[in-house]
């Protein structure tokens, strides 16, 4: 670090994600992207003379064509929509805006990384509060928490959800602190929670395009809350970044939200090979924990997880290894199309046989 850092980065460890490599082709099943394109109205959006003639103006920066649209998918008012540049920016916002520095908040042991880095660079008190053995969610003690909580439903890497029955009694517990719930992977198999934002004050819940959508290189980012707390949002936004998409990037993700029939067919089809997938693995001595997202998180009893990952990379296939407590003999697996989880599947026999 340079001498100009500020010191209260000191112990920073950064987020890293999947790698991007670009030395050969892989099969790349590492980040929880997805190599099926996204609707045919996001190219048509794109080739749209208008969006290019338009570049010499800022786009909308209240985005209210986008709020517009998510609105009417979740049947919200746009008012009750923010949107960022994906949703980790939303969560940033999330928490500059509703935490003071020093504010107590938890999020689970075993998640998403960004909560912990977020908490760290925003000065927060950071709490991590263990899953249980089995990995699921320990509701009652996110209920018992008294400052703000955090957490992904369906959780990364494990891939398990709670019910919004769940969500909503860690909601009643404390009515005076926030729940974000990170409802990225919601859109496989699992219910959003969106509808409780209308009876539940403190409840914001937070999604991404990356995933169901098709859109993980346009970074489209929404939450949903009451109005009130939307206002303070864009309050906040208005006083950092009030242009923070750009008008062909609303345009895609416009389009995107419009096809609900291409969006119903490319969840189904992860679901089906997410279910063919789980049952080949566990046919070859697998643990494979019951996912509600776009991968799978996996264990063998005599192949080591990091063994396993760095093997599959030689053999063109990138996979997610954590290498951290309680989950250092597990492999996230993101569920590609079924040719992509054929050659998985092929490479990791060929592993085991060795």
């Amino acid at each position: 670090m340079s001498e100009f850092l500020a010191s209260k980065y000191a112990g920073l460890s950064p987020y890293v994600p999947g790698e991007q490599p670009k030395d050969r082709t892989y099969v790349k099943l590492n980040a929880n992207e997805t190599s099926v394109p996204p609707c045919p109205g996001v190219a048509a959006a794109l080739a749209d003379p208008k969006l290019a003639e338009g570049l010499g103006r800022y786009a909308d920066p209240h985005c209210m064509p986008l709020r517009e649209a998510v609105a009417r998918t979740l049947d919200l008012t746009p008012e009750e929509v923010f949107c960022g540049n994906g949703s980790d920016e939303v969560l940033g916002f999330l928490l500059l805006t509703f935490c003071e520095p020093g504010s107590r908040i938890a999020f689970p042991d075993v998640t998403y990384g960004f909560y912990r880095d977020f908490s760290m660079t925003q000065g927060l008190d950071g709490h991590q509060i263990p899953l249980r053995e089995d990995f699921t969610l320990d509701v009652d003690a996110f209920a018992a928490f008294d400052g703000t909580v955090v957490f992904p439903n369906p959780n990364a890497p494990t891939g398990l959800a709670i019910a919004p029955s769940d969500v909503e009694r860690i909601c009643a517990a404390h009515p005076e602190r926030l729940v974000i719930v990170d409802e990225a992977y919601v859109d496989y198999g699992s219910t959003s929670c969106a509808p409780l934002v209308r009876t539940h004050r403190n409840l914001v819940v937070v999604h991404t395009m990356s995933k169901s959508r098709n859109l993980a290189g346009a970074h489209i980012g929404w939450c949903v809350a009451q109005a009130d707390l939307i206002r303070d949002l864009n309050d906040i936004k208005f006083s950092f970044n009030p242009f923070n998409l750009s008008a062909p990037t609303m345009a895609i993700g416009i389009a995107a939200l419009e096809d609900e029939a291409y969006f119903e067919r490319c969840t189904s089809a992860i679901c089906q090979t997410r279910a063919q997938t789980t049952a080949a693995l566990e046919d070859l001595g697998f643990t494979v924990l019951p996912s509600m997202t776009n991968f799978v998180f996996a264990t063998h009893p005599t192949l080591e997880a990091a063994t396993w990952c760095a093997r599959l990379r030689e053999e063109g296939v990138l996979t997610r290894y954590y290498d951290a407590p309680r989950i250092a003999n597990w492999l996230r697996i993101t569920i590609g199309t079924p040719q992509e989880m054929d050659v998985f599947l092929d490479k990791t026999r060929l592993i085991l046989g060795r």
